[in-house]
C-alpha cells in the first residue's frame, strides 16, 4: 500500500468553497478500484490548513487517479483556492488494522 499526504492550505475566505469540492471529489474517489481510502482532515487550531490522506492499493494508482474526470475537476477549481502550492509527502504502510502479523 502506498499513502499520500497532500498538505493544502486554504485562503480562509474559501475554506467553505474548498470543503465542499473536496468532499466531492473524496466520494467519487473512494469509488475508484486503485483506492482503498481517501480521508480529508482539517487542522482544529489553523482551519486554513487541511491534509488530504489517500491510500491506494499500488504505486501506479496515483497516476490512475489523476487521470479521472473528478480529479482533474477538483485540481482546476481549487486551485484559485489555495493560499500557496499544495505539497505531497509518500508513505509505506508498515501496519494497518487489516494487516495481519503472527506475534
Amino acid at each position: 500500500m502506498l499513502t499520500v499526504n497532500v498538505k493544502v492550505v486554504v485562503k480562509e475566505n474559501y475554506i467553505e468553497d474548498f470543503i465542499e469540492a473536496t468532499i466531492l471529489n473524496a466520494s467519487k474517489s473512494n469509488l475508484e478500484e486503485g483506492i482503498i481510502r481517501f480521508d480529508i482532515i482539517q487542522e482544529l487550531d489553523n482551519p486554513q490548513n487541511f491534509m488530504l490522506v489517500e491510500v491506494y492499493n499500488s504505486q501506479d494508482a496515483p497516476a490512475a487517479h489523476k487521470e479521472t474526470d473528478h480529479y482533474k475537476t477538483w485540481r482546476d477549481k481549487v486551485e484559485p483556492m489555495m493560499a500557496q502550492p499544495r505539497s505531497s509527502i509518500k508513505y509505506s504502510s508498515i501496519f494497518t488494522k487489516d494487516t495481519n502479523y503472527d506475534l
